[in-house]
């Protein structure tokens, strides 16, 4: 419990506390059960998004083009469905995420193989996969009355009370869960990031790991495009502009940190409920929505000191003092 107090999570839980204190005092039903679980599913896609960039930047890597994939991604499952209206639901899921892994897998490989540094494939990808987009679509819209009634209505389909869309956010968290914690793949994304040349003579390969990180991001990306496309009913191709910044300021907020190796699944998710809650409580208390990406870097900036410094902090500590007698 005491290790909990002290931990980031805690100052986390503390700060959202706090912040929606601060915004029931000007709308007392922000904090309402329903209102929070509208929060919540608002935030699913950002909080799924977070998760699959927490296993990239574990491994010292970063992926700028989880946006781009998921917009490419949502356009492709968009035209399926438009030219085979009767495809079921689990069909386009399939797709969305076996398209996303392999955009994923392109960065990877690109990591992996050619060593370019992540920072780069990902800005060159993030621009081809926006102009793919333009390509297949011809720079048209899909609307709504061109989608059908299924595609639509998957993601706010209730179950027990709740959309499919907030079901599948905690289907996500449960599973990055297991795979970070539970699974030696995990465990080798922790080794990569904290010291990659260590973690080659415990005989796990780091490219390969990298690689696997960049596959999963891309994966979970394809299916928040079919998400986010099918929610919205409509596809285009600035779908998600900018939206990587909230990505990765989610994953910063929550205490990944940049440098690799240290991080959890229940910063990402605080991380990223901590974004979703300012961007619903901005109309509410009348600033502009468009102050969101201002607010959203400076908690980049804020958070990446915060962690800089704990981090030079910890390894201060060499060697423990001795006890006195």
């Amino acid at each position: 419990m005491k290790q909990f107090i002290k931990s980031r999570e805690a100052l986390l839980v503390l700060a959202i506390l706090i912040l929606l204190g601060l915004i029931s005092s000007r709308f007392s039903g922000f904090i309402a059960p329903r209102n929070m679980a509208s929060v919540f599913q608002d935030t699913s896609i950002l909080i799924m998004l977070a998760l699959g960039q927490m296993v990239v930047i574990l491994t010292r890597c970063i992926d700028l083009s989880v946006a781009s994939n998921l917009a490419l991604t949502g356009m492709v499952v968009g035209l399926i469905n438009v030219a085979a209206p009767g495809l079921p639901v689990p069909v386009l899921l399939l797709v969305a995420m076996s398209l996303g892994a392999f955009l994923g897998a392109i960065n990877g490989i690109l990591v992996w193989k050619v060593d370019i540094p992540p920072i780069v494939v990902t800005l060159g990808t993030l621009t081809v996969y926006r102009g793919i987009i333009f390509l297949i679509s011809d720079g048209a819209w899909i609307n709504a009355h061109e989608m059908s009634a299924s595609f639509k209505a998957f993601p706010r389909y209730e179950l027990l009370g709740q959309p499919v869309l907030s079901w599948m956010a905690v289907a996500s968290i449960i599973l990055f869960y297991l795979l970070v914690v539970r699974t030696p793949l995990g465990r080798a994304f922790y080794a990569v990031g904290g010291n990659p040349h260590a973690a080659v003579y415990t005989g796990i390969n780091v490219g390969f790991t990298r690689f696997m990180a960049f596959v999963i991001a891309g994966a979970i990306s394809g299916v928040c495009g079919y998400l986010w496309v099918s929610r919205y009913a409509v596809a285009y191709v600035d779908i998600a502009g900018g939206f990587e910044l909230e990505v990765v300021a989610a994953c910063v907020i929550g205490g990944i940190s940049i440098a690799g190796g240290i991080g959890t699944i229940g910063g990402a998710v605080l991380g990223a409920l901590f974004l979703g809650i300012i961007k619903n409580a901005l109309p509410v208390v009348d600033i502009s929505p468009f102050w969101q990406l201002a607010i959203s870097g400076s908690a980049i900036i804020i958070a990446v000191a915060v962690n800089a410094r704990s981090e030079r902090k910890k390894g201060r500590i060499i060697l423990k003092k001795a006890e006195h007698a």
